[in-house]
């Protein structure tokens, strides 16, 4: 049998065939699927008022998360919630995650044991190319896509090419996974990847811990991918342990197996690296930024508000405060996350240091609530975009760095190292 990747030998089974290629379209069996209170309530419709559809092809198969506008901050939000909510329950879906229950969808998914190695994963959003750090093949679909899916059980797919990304080495101090992948987004552009798939392998994954492997596929749309896929080794079996919910067969890429181009990353020469305003591919070392004056620093999304995050974030900023005339926002990704911070002690430390805190939801990211920025505004955030009017009005302007950098930052006031902070002594 021919070679194949990871990606391929995912399509190929779901799709029933022993083997496909870039290129080829196969109407493939969906593993597991996922709608939010932006993407259900349109979906549902379609669904149910056009398909003529009275159920789901599985409930078990199928997640509800209230995220992006929830709690809700207007009317209008409300009734999106509202109609979430009646959707997942008129279908008996069984994982319906409600306000002060869930969170992020995609943190949500990964710890509840929800995708899982091997699989097909699609959800109506375009970050779902985030659980592929889990060995699955997953990507981001609309809403009409999600109600064929929710009606059916499967769609139709391209076979992308695949780019696969050999990271050597180490990552040096301060520096971490969304540093890496910024960098490389900075060298192939937000197009650079456009419908393939980034597969990401190589001696520096195995000193990064699942939660930084999840940032990195997080932000495979930001490169314009179809989806980011890693090896399947004990840092994804030691995740899955107690998690996962089904029985899953991981997938390896042949050693011969083609693909469209490689690239070779020394990740020990990799710098601390931010994305300028106005796109996540407009990189700079930290130097070049250092000195940036902020008005906001906002800690949060899917991307970089898990729980190992948070605990960088507080290590810079306990016994420290805000600078004056910077607010600091710290938004946990999931309820699970917000528990094992409030056990931890960590919202104690953000609340002393001047931080305000929120409930888990997309909230900033998105420019949807919690955060929004103003027009001239300067914020340094944790998230995967910086478009304009990503988190504001069209006319602020937007850093991306790692949550160690960002906490460091809002003490200083501006765009600053770590250890610029950390060196100075805290008052006892």
């Amino acid at each position: 049998m021919p070679a194949m990747t990871m990606t391929e030998k995912i399509l190929a089974r779901a799709s029933g065939r022993e083997q496909v290629r870039p290129g080829d379209l196969v109407l493939a069996k969906i593993d597991f699927a996922m709608g939010h209170d932006l993407t259900i309530p349109p979906s549902g419709k379609i669904m149910r008022e056009q398909m003529g559809a009275e159920k789901v092809w599985d409930p078990k198969r199928v997640a509800v998360v209230q995220d992006h506008f929830q709690p809700a901050k207007d009317a209008a939000s409300a009734t999106l919630g509202r109609l979430t909510r009646e959707f997942a329950r008129d279908m008996g879906i069984k994982w319906y995650f409600e306000v002060g229950q869930g969170g992020i969808c995609h943190t949500v998914l990964p710890e509840k044991g929800l995708v899982l190695p091997g699989e097909l994963v699609v959800g109506a959003d375009s970050h779902s190319c985030t659980y592929g750090a889990l060995n699955n093949f997953a990507t981001g679909i609309g809403s009409t896509d999600l109600a064929c899916v929710l009606a059916l059980g499967e769609l139709w797919f391209r076979v992308p090419e695949t780019l696969k990304f050999v990271y050597h080495n180490r990552l040096s101090e301060w520096v971490e996974s969304k540093d890496l992948i910024l960098h490389v987004i900075g060298r192939i552009g937000v197009d650079g990847a456009r419908s393939k798939a980034m597969e990401h392998t190589g001696e520096a994954l195995t000193h990064i811990d699942m939660e930084g492997r999840l940032t990195m596929t997080n932000m495979a749309i930001e490169a314009g991918a179809k989806n980011g896929i890693m090896g399947y080794d004990e840092v994804t079996a030691e995740y899955l342990q107690g998690r996962a919910q089904r029985p899953y067969e991981p997938v390896a890429s042949d050693p011969d197996a083609g693909y469209e181009k490689v690239f070779e990353i020394d990740a020990e020469q990799v710098p601390i690296t931010l994305a300028r305003p106005m796109s996540p591919d407009n990189t700079a070392p930290l130097e070049e930024v250092a000195g940036t004056r902020l008005d906001q620093v906002f800690i949060g999304s899917c991307t970089n508000s898990r729980i190992t995050d948070l605990r960088r974030a507080a290590t810079v900023l306990e016994g420290r405060h805000v600078a004056p005339w910077v607010r600091l926002i710290i938004t946990p990704s999931s309820h699970e996350v917000a528990t094992m911070a409030e056990r931890e002690g960590l919202i104690g430390t953000f609340l002393r240091a001047g931080a305000a805190w929120t409930t888990e939801t997309c909230g900033a990211c998105l420019g949807g609530h919690q955060g929004v920025l103003g027009e001239g505004e300067v914020c340094l955030s944790t998230t995967n975009r910086n478009f304009p009017g990503r988190m504001g009005d069209p006319k602020a302007l937007v850093y991306l760095s790692n949550p160690v950098v960002a906490a460091a930052s809002a003490v200083a006031g501006e765009i600053v190292h770590p250890k610029e902070v950390l060196k100075e002594r805290v008052p006892a």
